[in-house]
């Protein structure tokens, strides 16, 4: 399980944030945190892998938060004070910036300082759980091997930050349906839904929904092959 913290001086909103983490499959909430101070704490005892850190916070910015969690001094396996804001087992504590500033100087900082997204509010709860979903497929293809490739690396760096431009493909509309369209495509063959669920690390209902619809767009093409149970089973191939 991802261990998520919400740090949101908003306790509505931050309620809001709460339920749909706690929705979102292979994730968990270890807390919420309205102050800086709370939040380094938690960080401290909780050692989350992912904060939704917002930037605007009573007793110091999140920006400054931020900045401390990828300050010097922050060495692997060093977990950290209430004073200093903790820190991960593998030294980082990954941030998802949620904030109402639109200033492209805030965007560039906190990129800058380690954050994997930015998210201007207003936003829907659905763009949330989007790159969520983008966090967790990219968590878990860093730790299928202990190196990576380059391909893994560009898949990793589209999976957080994807590209601005979307497809009119319904199946494209979602990071979960790219995903799942990308896996297809390299796979060079043709897969079953299990076998795309488990390149990608979704549920496997989730990975047949999106290749039913990339059929249904003409980018995927739906072939039945009779095993020895009787039953036949559903292979998907890439044609776009």
């Amino acid at each position: 399980m991802i261990k998520v913290l919400i740090v949101e001086d908003d306790a509505r909103v931050a309620h809001n944030h709460r339920c749909l983490v706690e929705e979102t499959p292979g994730f968990t909430v270890t807390g919420v945190a309205h102050t800086a101070g709370a939040a380094m704490g938690s960080i401290a005892r909780e050692r989350p892998d992912l904060i939704l850190l917002d930037l605007f916070l009573p007793d110091r910015s999140g920006m400054e938060l931020l900045r401390t969690l990828r300050g010097p001094g922050r060495s692997k396996g060093d977990t950290g004070s209430e004073d200093d804001g903790g820190a991960h087992e593998d030294g980082l504590v990954d941030a998802l910036v949620i904030t109402a500033l639109r200033d492209v100087g805030h965007v560039r900082e906190a990129l800058h300082n380690g954050a994997v997204h930015y998210l201007i509010k207003p936003f829907s709860l659905s763009s949330l759980r989007d790159q969520l979903e983008r966090y967790a497929a990219a968590r878990s293809r860093l730790e299928q091997s202990g190196e990576a490739t380059q391909n893994d690396v560009d898949r990793v760096v589209g999976l957080l930050r994807p590209a601005s431009n979307r497809s009119h493909s319904k199946a494209l509309a979602s990071p979960t349906g790219r995903m799942v369209a990308e896996t297809l495509r390299q796979s060079g063959t043709d897969l079953s839904a299990t076998e795309t669920a488990e390149r990608t690390g979704v549920a496997r209902v989730t990975a047949r929904r999106y290749l039913e619809q990339l059929c249904t767009d003409g980018r995927a093409a739906l072939t039945m092959r009779h095993g020895s149970t009787g039953r036949p089973e559903h292979r998907y191939r890439w044609v776009a």
